[in-house]
């Protein structure tokens, strides 16, 4: 009796050590195989803007460094360009000499000039006067037949040649009164304008020699050293606006069913200590062909598609830079 109970219990521990391993070898294999968690994975991007001058020149100064907040309209860097300064000597001479054309034209004859007009107008009346009564002598001596009609035509010919002279001396006078003429001063007047035009363009070209920050931002690279030759349009820094940021995310197209415009997502900033922000879709978009999953299979696979995810936080994110990661949990998503 004893030998069966002994059997009977042998057996049951041996079934209950079997039932343990079962169960163990089945938590284990749960564990193995349980699927992992996708996560999405984003990266934080900014605004930046790229600094550059209109005009070549040398790197004269740096106001600023790597690193350094800046407001919109501060000075950053200036670039010296003598040839400019040459350019404005030049634009500006030839304004002077405008300017002084300008002012001959309205101004007109000189006061001795109109002086000598006015004496030779005087003159020629004194002539007339004389021939008139010259010529009223002879008519009188040929009315009484004293002298031929030679004699009085020739009187009356000097007299109108005086008239003549008379008033061609009052033109030369009028003239050096009025001055030049409506259409001359007219091309005085554009020579003077095109003349402000060049030293405007110098002007405006040489404010692009000390250039401004075009947003309030954080200075992140500076391109060239002290004293170097930067061409037109070269680029010499870049200015980031933290307070404009924004995550992008790609995300292949089977894991878009819970993802459209306007869906907030919860994330964790690893670079700040695992912080939870919360991000709101905005912004959809397929990728170009290199970034498509190609299929491993020549039946039942299809190619998957990258979409580029942008969201941007629902409220500004302390500490947030570009190029930090973002983890979303899309097992979480709905």
């Amino acid at each position: 009796m004893k030998t069966i109970n002994k059997r009977h219990s042998g057996m049951l521990i041996a079934f209950s050590t079997l039932l343990f391993v079962i169960a163990a070898v089945s938590f284990i294999g749960w564990i193995v195989l349980k699927p992992e968690p996708i996560m999405l994975q984003g990266q934080a991007e900014a605004t930046e803007v790229r600094v550059s001058g209109k005009v070549p020149g040398r790197i004269d100064k740096f106001m600023v460094s790597e690193g350094m907040n800046v407001r919109k309209g501060d000075t950053l860097v200036l670039i010296n360009s003598p040839e400019l300064n040459a350019k404005l000597m030049q634009a500006t001479s030839a304004e002077d000499a405008a300017n002084a054309q300008n002012q001959k034209a309205n101004k007109g004859a000189r006061i001795e000039q109109i002086a000598g007009a006015y004496e030779l107008w005087q003159k020629a009346e004194v002539g007339v006067k004389l021939a008139d009564i010259t010529y009223k002598r002879v008519q009188n001596m040929y009315n009484e037949s004293v002298i031929p009609a030679q004699k009085r035509d020739e009187a009356e010919a000097n007299y109108q040649a005086a008239v003549a002279t008379s008033k061609a001396a009052k033109s030369q006078y009028d003239m050096a009164i009025n001055g030049a003429e409506k259409e001359d001063k007219l091309a005085a007047l554009a020579m003077v304008n095109r003349a402000k035009g060049a030293v405007s363009e110098v002007e405006s070209y040489l404010s692009e020699t000390m250039l401004v920050s075009p947003i309030s931002g954080e200075v992140s690279d500076i391109f060239p050293k002290q004293g170097e030759l930067v061409g037109s349009g070269a680029p010499i820094m870049n200015v980031v606006d933290l307070n404009d940021t924004w995550v992008v995310f790609n995300i292949r197209e089977d894991l878009l069913a819970n993802i459209k415009v306007g869906t907030e997502l919860d994330a964790v900033v690893p670079a700040l200590g695992n912080k939870s922000v919360k991000l709101k879709v905005n912004y959809i978009k397929a990728m170009a062909s290199y970034a498509t999953f190609k299929a491993t299979k020549t039946n039942g696979g299809f190619d998957v598609k990258s979409f580029e995810v942008r969201a941007v936080p629902v409220v500004q994110i302390e500490g947030l830079r570009p190029g930090m990661s973002l983890m979303v949990d899309y097992g979480k998503l709905k």
